[in-house]
């Protein structure tokens, strides 16, 4: 697989489409243009697609290998990653770079419960002792 681009860019200058079709490649894995638009809920061009791999390749988000002239796309960075980097970019813009402040605008606001919150705490916690209690 080749990618052009480093990863950076950020996730909330994507437009819908370009998110829809990143949910695809990252829901399947490795996909062609044409398997994008039979995913696709809405009618559009084969050239439309191939505008919008191409322009997520250059942005980081996909790479892709050919095989008999057919490019075969798939994720350059994990759904989880991406998502990380767009929760930053509110963490910066929203709470002045504090994490303590969006999670406890998630548990006031009922966006995330308490059960929620303590699987989580013991999720890190057994992260925490995998990695020899690193911080």
């Amino acid at each position: 697989m080749t990618s052009n681009t480093p990863s950076g860019h950020d996730p909330a200058e994507l437009g819908e489409l370009e998110r829809g079709i990143l949910g695809i490649v990252w829901r399947l894995g490795n996909v062609t243009a044409e398997q994008v638009r039979e995913e696709l809920d809405r009618p559009l061009k084969d050239s439309t697609i191939r505008t919008v791999l191409r322009r997520l390749e250059e942005k980081g988000y996909l790479a892709h290998a050919v095989d008999n002239r057919t490019f075969i796309y798939q994720p350059a960075e994990s759904q989880r990653k991406v998502a990380a980097r767009a929760v930053q970019r509110i963490v910066d813009w929203f709470c002045e770079g504090s994490v303590e402040e969006l999670l406890v605008g998630l548990l006031d606001s009922k966006v995330v419960s308490r059960a929620e919150l303590e699987r989580l705490t013991r999720r890190v916690a057994a992260a925490k002792k995998r990695e020899g209690g690193k911080a």
